[in-house]
């Protein structure tokens, strides 16, 4: 690595010899698994790899910020495992004779864990909006009755969502001109 990768490397390499036994320790009473706490604490120091030099050099309480982090990975780490167990639940239902090969399956749970993700980092209302309109298939006047907003604020909202997704899908630099 580059010596200016040096600082970055010297703040982990310190987060984690301070911290790592803790925040394991901790995540396997949450999860009540050793093993998965291992697993999601080394997802913790990979996240945090990915910080600026400048985040991690702003770090006043390193354990509350390792467990901001691991309390994200942790939700990650249930939602893929809903996720899992929908998926599962679906091809129990499924004839017999159209089972998926098992990287088709991969595939398709990659799929809805970015799915989930995408939808998950709108803001409330366009997030809820979105839901209802597509998977519940709500009307906009419905969508506007639950809400208590007007039919134009579902369209605004349902947009919002709409350009999220787009720009999630395409990051700033990769967009046709």
């Amino acid at each position: 690595m580059a010596n200016t990768d040096a600082p970055h490397q010297h703040i982990i390499r310190g987060l984690y010899t301070d911290h790592h036994g803790w925040l394991r320790a901790r995540l396997g009473g949450k999860l009540g698994n050793a093993e998965q706490a291992a697993d999601l604490t080394q997802d913790v120091f990979v996240r945090l790899m990915a910080q600026s030099l400048h985040s991690l050099q702003a770090i006043r309480e390193p354990r509350a910020f390792l467990n901001r982090i691991a309390n994200c990975v942790v939700i990650d780490h249930w939602r893929r495992i809903d996720i899992e167990r929908a998926w599962a639940e679906a091809l129990i239902s499924a004839p017999p004779d159209i089972a998926p090969s098992a990287e088709h399956c991969a595939i398709v749970l990659e799929t809805l864990y970015d799915i989930c993700a995408m939808i998950d980092a709108l803001p409330d209302k366009p997030r809820t909006t979105f839901i209802l309109a597509r998977i519940e298939g709500l009307g906009y006047a419905e969508i506007a009755q639950r809400l208590k907003v007007s039919e134009r604020m579902v369209t605004k909202y349902m947009s919002q969502a709409m350009l999220h997704c787009i720009a999630v899908e395409q990051p700033a630099g990769t967009r046709d001109a």
